[in-house]
């Protein structure tokens, strides 16, 4: 199969395998939408893809590395290490997509929504942007350094041994979230409420970043016994 002839004639793909390709150089201008194909390990650096759609597609490693993703829609598939580094994703949309040890380091991220997304060992420091939004997703040991999260309600979301060194929660709600052995140095959680989260067992020098926070009494018991006092 000629693939680079195949995409330059076509603006939709089904079931294709474009896993290796190289196809930034053949795609055809124009909204794009990729249906259950494999792209592992697929060359997209620096393509033109605003508001493509890639729907259960296999994204193990693909390259997206300063691609035009502004408007696009990823929804299921995915795959691990994806590369986004670079990248412009202006009002994208993730919604079940597995994003394992996806990288968005230098990334612009204005807008962008992740729904229901496997996102465990994510690289998000060092993105650029207005920021994004998180609900229902898995982000235990992503690197999230630095991100804000200021007055959003993040629902259903698992930071879980997380880098949160220096997000900010300023009056972020915290709703069914889990926070255990999360890195919090620097984090800022000022009138965030935290009374919808686990947040396990900090020890003191993580506990002091939570200044400001709003927790409730089942939480405050919690945090006291584990410092060996007894809340009648």
């Amino acid at each position: 199969m000629d693939i680079a002839r195949l995409v330059a004639e076509q603006q939709e793909f089904d079931g294709l395998d474009l896993s290796g390709a190289a196809l930034t150089d053949a795609l055809q201008p124009g909204p794009l939408v990729f249906r259950d194909c494999d792209l592992t390990g697929a060359d997209l650096s620096e393509a033109s893809l605003i508001e493509a759609v890639f729907e259960g597609c296999v994204l193990d490693r693909a390259d997206f590395r300063r691609a035009d993703l502004d408007g696009a829609r990823f929804t299921g598939g995915g795959g691990a290490g994806v590369r986004f580094g670079g990248a412009e994703l202006t009002d994208a949309v993730f919604a079940d997509v597995d994003l394992s040890r996806a990288d968005f380091v230098d990334t612009l991220l204005t807008d962008v929504s992740f729904t229901g997304c496997r996102m465990i060992g994510a690289k998000l420091s060092g993105c650029r942007g207005t920021g994004y939004t998180l609900a229902g997703s898995n982000l235990t040991l992503a690197d999230l350094s630095g991100c804000g999260f200021r007055d959003q309600a993040i629902d259903g979301v698992r930071f879980d041994e997380a880098n949160l060194s220096a997000c900010d929660f300023t009056k972020a709600a915290l709703t069914d979230c889990r926070l255990i052995r999360a890195r919090l140095v620097d984090a800022k959680f000022a009138k965030a409420d935290l009374r919808g989260a686990d947040l396990g067992e900090p020890d003191d020098s993580e506990l002091r970043y939570l200044k400001g926070a709003v927790i409730n009494h089942a939480q405050a018991a919690a945090l006291l016994a584990a410092r060996g006092l007894t809340v009648v």
